[in-house]
């Protein structure tokens, strides 16, 4: 109880905080979503992620990290399939409630999480965070697998399969954050340090705004979607995001005998809330928009109390310190 109490303070409240902080100045100011969003889809987020792809030696093992992200997203694709078929879902509501567990909060809610997770104790050696560089790494091939796939087959799940697979692909191509990626492994290999630039701490400043203004955001639209509590389904999609998501990932990860930091911080990044952006698909479709805010906001508020428990297993699990 000690350690989920320890994990609770530290790791969760503060991520609570902020978001609360969002939603509560959404209540007294009219603030523009869409702005707020553009910023941390084209500056935060692709800054954050070049700067530290650029300091972080990414080994071959990133690579099983994306496949047991591909992996998780597919067996959340044959699991909102069956239960689709169980609970006679209408071929919308199945495709909303696929993407509601097929996309998770990996940005918004996951590198804050797991620069917190790692940033406290047992992670601190010696004053430093060793362990934060390649946990932030595994945590941004997650976001890569996230985004295109969110992109796409999202916008696909959404009922334009026939005619906007194309146009899906070049949505997900036109997303700074890929370029980002590529970028920083195209500097990486120059015989020239870019830390030693003026622009550097631009990029770092920028890099650094993105937790706090990411939760800041999410916490604006919570405010804004209504919330129905008698809803089954809405719970029956949380249960799979927030508990089914990391049993699958230690399952994977155990296949492709992945160990150490890489799957503790894998088993986390598996069990936060739903993509904001499920919900967002969902509202420009007209694909059972309520069902999928209500999802948003209720997967998030149980993941304060269910990500403390998952990352107390992936301590037990996975030991690292």
């Amino acid at each position: 109880m000690k350690v989920f109490l320890f994990i609770l303070t530290n790791n969760i409240i503060p991520i609570f905080v902020l978001i609360a902080l969002g939603f509560l100045i959404s209540r007294k100011f009219e603030l523009n979503i869409n702005t707020l969003s553009k910023l941390i889809f084209y500056i935060f987020s692709p800054c954050f992620i070049f700067v530290n792809l650029y300091k972080t030696s990414v080994p071959l093992e990133m690579m099983k990290v994306m496949a047991i992200a591909v992996m998780i997203l597919g067996a959340n694709m044959l699991i909102a399939a069956l239960l689709s078929k169980v609970r006679g879902y209408s071929e919308g509501l199945k495709n909303a409630f696929a993407n509601s567990i097929m996309f998770y909060n990996s940005a918004n809610i996951g590198i804050p999480l797991i620069t917190l997770v790692f940033s406290s104790e047992p992670f601190i050696v010696n004053g430093e965070t060793p362990y934060l560089s390649i946990a932030l790494t595994v945590q941004i091939m997650v976001l890569v697998v996230q985004n295109i796939s969110t992109h796409t087959i999202g916008l696909i799940n959404a009922g334009k399969a026939d005619t906007q697979w194309k146009d899906s692909f070049i949505k997900a191509m036109k997303m700074p954050i890929i370029y980002a990626i590529l970028l920083a492994f195209a500097c990486k290999a120059l015989p020239y340090d870019l830390t030693n630039l003026p622009v550097w701490s631009s990029l770092n400043y920028a890099g650094d705004a993105l937790v706090p203004v990411s939760l800041i955001t999410l916490g604006i639209q919570l405010m804004r979607t209504p919330i129905e509590l008698r809803n089954i389904d809405v719970y029956l999609s949380c249960f799979v995001r927030l508990l089914v998501g990391p049993v699958l990932a230690v399952i994977f990860i155990y296949m492709l005998r992945v160990d150490g930091i890489i799957a503790h911080t894998l088993v986390i990044s598996s069990a936060v809330p739903s993509s904001v952006n499920s919900a967002l698909i969902a509202v420009e479709y007209d694909n059972h928009p309520d069902f999928a805010s209500q999802v948003v906001v209720a997967s998030t508020l149980l993941s304060a109390v269910s990500l403390a428990f998952v990352i107390y297993m992936a301590r037990l699990l996975f030991p690292v310190a």
